[in-house]
This record gives structure tokens, C-alpha cells and sequence, in this order.
């Protein structure tokens, strides 16, 4: 019985070797056919890691830079050191691509209002709402600044409405294009478009409480006028 448990062993030793060799064999053939595939696989594998890591890191480091000379601008900005943060920002509206190059624009218009020089201002936001690469809410930014200026400066309707009407008439309308609209309205004289534009303000689900009691305080002014 000891001779035959023993004999057992023995063979499950040889049958594992065999199996073992013929695993070995197999394993060398498919290196042998393969190996060099699996080293170029494994060596692109740990490039596009690397390659991925290193162009995160290179983004992350690019960003934060864009981020501390948008601030140093803005701090130069509130100085009144214009000139300074002016090269900053041409350096940000021509060098860099994104939400600080925008802002950067936005920024320089804001400066040449300041300089008054009025249309240096306008020129860069219709460049900025022109710009179809612009991000829409910036463009809607831009939009909406220049209508103001115009409006503040007299222009006529035909240049400031069809600024404001896109953004007014658009899915989920702007508020503030409607209220913008409204005040035109109200210096052309034309009181029931702008009691419109008010009504749609005081009904509107994203305008703040304090925007809609303003339209409806303008609402209830205008019908005493009338």
C-alpha cells in the first residue's frame, strides 16, 4: 500500500513536469513568435502613460500660469496702473487660447472705456462676438456690454436691437437682454413693447426677485405715465 501511495507520488511529480515542459515549450514558441510585438506593446503602453501624466501636468502648470497673470493684470487693473496690466493682457488676448484669453479681451475694452477710448472699446467686443471660437457665454457677454454702451450713448435701434434680440428671443432667454431691451424701448418711446419685455422678466423662472420687482416697479411706472 506504501509502495503504491509512494509510486502515485511519483507519477504526479512526472505528469506536473511533463505538463510544466509542455507549458515551457508552448510559452517559448508564442515568445519566440510574439515577443518582440509584446515588448513594442508593453514599451507603447508606458509612453502614452508617461506621455498622458506629462501633458496633464504640462496643462495643470500652463493653466496656473494664464491664472496668476490674469490676477497680476487685474490687481494692475484696480491701480489704475493701465499700461501695465494693458501688456499683460494683449500678452493673454494673443498668446493664449480659452476663458483667459476672453477674459483678457473683455478686460481690455473695459481699459479703453476707462481711457475713453470709445471705439477701441467697441471694436474688441465685436471682435469678441464675431469670433465664432469665442465660448457663447462670453460672446453673450460681449454682446450685451456693447448694446449697453451703445444704449448709454444715444446709438440708434437699429445698431443696439439686434444685439439683444438673439439673446432675448433665445431658449431660456436672457433677462437682462430683455431689460436692456425695454429701457431702448422706453427711450424711443415705444412703451408697449417695453411693458412686453417687462411682463416677460416677471414671469420668467431665472430672473432673481429683485430683477423681477424692478420690471414690475418699471411696469407699474409706465401705466401711470400712460
Amino acid at each position: 500500500m506504501k509502495n503504491k501511495l509512494q509510486d502515485k507520488i511519483n507519477e504526479d511529480a512526472l505528469l506536473k513536469e511533463v505538463v510544466d515542459d509542455v507549458k515551457n515549450e508552448e510559452l517559448q514558441k508564442i515568445w519566440n513568435k510574439y515577443g518582440l510585438f509584446i515588448i513594442i506593446g508593453i514599451a507603447l503602453i508606458l509612453t502614452i502613460t508617461v506621455s498622458f501624466e506629462s501633458i496633464k501636468n504640462w496643462q495643470q502648470k500652463k493653466e496656473q500660469e494664464l491664472s496668476n497673470a490674469y490676477s497680476v493684470a487685474l490687481s494692475l487693473q484696480t491701480q489704475g496702473r493701465f499700461d501695465e496690466s494693458l501688456g499683460i493682457y494683449n500678452s493673454l488676448a494673443d498668446k493664449a487660447s480659452g476663458v483667459y484669453a476672453d477674459l483678457a479681451k473683455l478686460q481690455i475694452a473695459n481699459i479703453y472705456l476707462d481711457q475713453d477710448r470709445k471705439d477701441d472699446a467697441m471694436a474688441v467686443l465685436q471682435a469678441l462676438i464675431d469670433d465664432t471660437e469665442t465660448s457663447s457665454q462670453m460672446r453673450d457677454i460681449a454682446a450685451m456690454k456693447l448694446a449697453s454702451y451703445k444704449l448709454d450713448n444715444n446709438a440708434p435701434a437699429a445698431e443696439i436691437e439686434p444685439l439683444l434680440r438673439p439673446l432675448a428671443d433665445a431658449e431660456g432667454g436672457s433677462d437682462i437682454a430683455r431689460e436692456l431691451l425695454a429701457m431702448l424701448y422706453i427711450r424711443d418711446n415705444n412703451i408697449a413693447q417695453a411693458k412686453a419685455e417687462y411682463e416677460k422678466i416677471t414671469t420668467s423662472a431665472k430672473a432673481s426677485d429683485a430683477l423681477k420687482a424692478r420690471a414690475r416697479d418699471m411696469i407699474n411706472l409706465l401705466d401711470q405715465k400712460n
